[in-house]
């Protein structure tokens, strides 16, 4: 068991309180401390805390790092979750919540494309995101 000062990892705590963990956990908070800083590390030698406007990728490699294993599983479940549920939709208000939210376009461009009222898809929409939620608070 180590002992650790919650006053160094949480900075709402405004004195120390010191508790003990497993070395587990201690050595997680270790490894998590020393990714922050060659994050930090990262963005100063690149300069990135600002844009750089390049698009020579200096940038992105420095604000983002690589996912954990563990970090990619759980996108990897998420999204699947996300395009089952997005299939089980029905098919108006899937394509128009794709193309929204996924290709970025907005509710009038779809309604144009498809020659129909804005307020159409606005509805459409809306519901097929009230069905997504039902959707997803179901459990596994």
């Amino acid at each position: 068991m180590k002992r650790i000062n919650l006053r160094d990892y949480y900075p709402f705590y405004t004195s120390d309180c010191f508790v003990e963990v497993p070395n587990e956990v201690a050595a997680l908070l270790r490894e998590f401390e020393e990714h922050e800083a060659a994050y930090r590390m990262r963005i100063y030698r690149h300069k990135a805390f600002y844009s750089l406007n390049r698009n020579d990728g200096i940038q992105r490699d420095a604000m983002f790092r690589d996912m954990l294993p563990d970090e990619f599983y759980e996108y990897k479940v998420t999204m699947e979750r996300l395009y089952a549920a997005l299939a089980s939709l029905p098919d108006k208000q899937a394509k128009r919540i794709y193309a929204h939210y996924f290709l970025g376009l907005s509710k009038a461009k779809i309604a144009q494309a498809e020659g129909v009222n804005v307020n159409a898809v606005k509805g459409s929409i809306s519901r097929g995101l009230k069905n997504l939620e039902k959707i997803l608070k179901k459990p596994l």
